[in-house]
């Protein structure tokens, strides 16, 4: 959060020691006028250039000499006038010429420490530190830092967050990391290739365009709809490569590490205990290399994938590191029907096996992909499945459940079916479709239980647990 700056909190805050971004930041401010011209430019180009066209050689030059020193100054001044420095409870930052501001983060309400290094950033030997902390919409950054001091200051902060004293916490050092799991660039490469989005941005990025000219002849028309296309089509195939390049998945006593990055090089934590869904994701052409994607709903945290790509029992074994004691649910069965409708083991504690919905009404409301869906209910987590061609399997602990509803729509209700929707903490909503009236009225029952039990014996969210 932030607050205005008192004037005794100047003195407070220079007795705990405070310090400067590193000198290269200047040149990394410094284009922020710059950026504002462009951007006018970009938005009015027609303006823009009339006005270029008025200017003479001799302007122009007088306009660069007076544009570049300000800028310059302008670096030099958010850089001499931003500060930060540790508490023994939290983390400030003061910036501000004309308007002071300071934003304190409590070390309490931080969920997780990342440390980037954009390409320029990693020759210049310097990163950026980002925090996750609850209740902002965006993360809080120091940038830049030099790249030791800033892996120095992330494990002092996570060591005062879990409770070393200020004398020692700088001390502590960067908790030891096992690697889990490393993606090999070859495995990476081919699994965006057996990816229909992939195919799918660019058939359209090649299709569209001539048909356009085809149907209207205007240039502009053709290249405003390519653009965006193709930008679609390098984003989906190179864009993922370059962004999850060597990505490597470490445990250590502060949560999940991920490194990754081909040209950006990216260090984020996964924060213990903050995890509130986990997605297995299965496309079609995955299937026959027994391949899956794991993606993550993390309260108060962007990160969102934990694995790009892996075999089956590899990511089912790092998903059992983020959700100890859970075991993934099998792929869905037949389940014998009975007068009430269907037997469903999936929805007793402790029971891994999911279960379709009743073929006699579920066929008649989603046909054909009805069988895609599924619920499952053991001892540690809420499951839900949904998809054909592209599976997903969504699983959600008792603990981090914070609401459970029942929505049953018109033609579902000629049927006797009705949706479970499960609600997490970060604004997130689990549904298992199709389930029969009678057993989703037994599931939000049974669930709103068991998510109190959950949250009773749940352990604390701490950082550096055991370590």
């Amino acid at each position: 959060m932030t607050a205005p700056e008192a004037t005794g909190g100047v003195a407070e805050q220079r007795a705990v020691g405070e310090r400067r971004l590193h000198p290269v930041t200047p040149l990394r401010r410094a284009w922020a006028p710059i950026a504002v011209i462009v951007g006018w430019a970009v938005h009015d180009p027609d303006q823009a250039q009339r006005q270029l066209a008025r200017l003479t050689t001799t302007t122009l030059l007088l306009g660069l000499a007076v544009i570049v020193p300000a800028a310059a100054l302008y670096g030099f001044l958010t850089w001499w006038f931003t500060h930060f420095s540790v508490t023994d409870t939290e983390l400030r930052i003061r910036t501000g010429l004309l308007f002071r501001r300071t934003a304190h983060i409590r070390l309490e309400r931080i969920q997780a420490i990342d440390v980037t290094q954009p390409l320029l950033a990693r020759i210049a030997g310097v990163a950026k530190l980002r925090l996750d902390v609850v209740g902002a919409e965006k993360k809080d950054e120091l940038a830049f830092l030099g790249e030791r001091e800033a892996r120095a200051l992330r494990a002092e902060l996570l060591a005062r967050a879990a409770g070393f004293a200020p004398e020692t916490a700088h001390e502590v050092g960067e908790a030891p990391a096992r690697e889990l799991l490393r993606v090999p660039p070859r495995v990476l490469a081919l699994s965006l290739v057996l990816t229909g989005a992939t195919w799918g941005s660019l058939i359209a990025a090649l299709v569209v365009p001539p048909v356009l000219w085809l149907a209207t002849h205007s240039l502009w028309t053709v290249i405003a709809t390519a653009a965006p296309l193709l930008g679609t089509a390098g984003a989906s195939s190179v864009g993922r490569f370059v962004a999850e390049y060597d990505w490597t998945v470490g445990e250590s006593p502060d949560g999940l590490r991920i490194d990754r990055g081909l040209l950006d090089r990216s260090h984020e934590t996964v924060p213990p205990g903050r995890v509130q869904t986990v997605r297995i994701v299965q496309p079609l052409l995955w299937r026959r290399r027994g391949w899956v994607r794991v993606e993550l709903d993390v309260a108060g945290s962007s990160n969102s994938v934990l694995v790009p790509v892996a075999p089956r029992e590899v990511a089912e074994a790092v998903i059992g590191r983020v959700l100890p004691g859970v075991v993934v649910p099998i792929a869905p069965r037949e389940v014998a029907e009975t007068a009430n409708g269907p037997v469903l083991p999936g929805v007793v504690p402790g029971l891994s096996s999911f279960a379709r919905p009743p073929a006699r009404g579920a066929r008649w409301c989603v046909p054909v992909w009805w069988r895609g869906y599924g619920v499952a209910v053991t001892g540690a987590v809420f499951a839900a499945r949904r998809g054909l061609l592209r599976r997903q399997v969504a699983l959600v602990p008792h603990a981090k459940v914070q609401s459970v509803r029942v929505t049953q729509g018109p033609w579902e209700r000629v049927w006797g079916l009705a949706d479970v929707h499960v609600d997490t903490g970060a604004d997130k909503t689990v549904t298992a479709r199709l389930r029969g009236a009678g057993e989703a009225e037994e599931l939000l029952r049974g669930q709103a239980e068991r998510s109190r039990t959950g949250r009773r014996g749940a352990v604390r969210d701490r950082w550096m647990v055991g370590g």
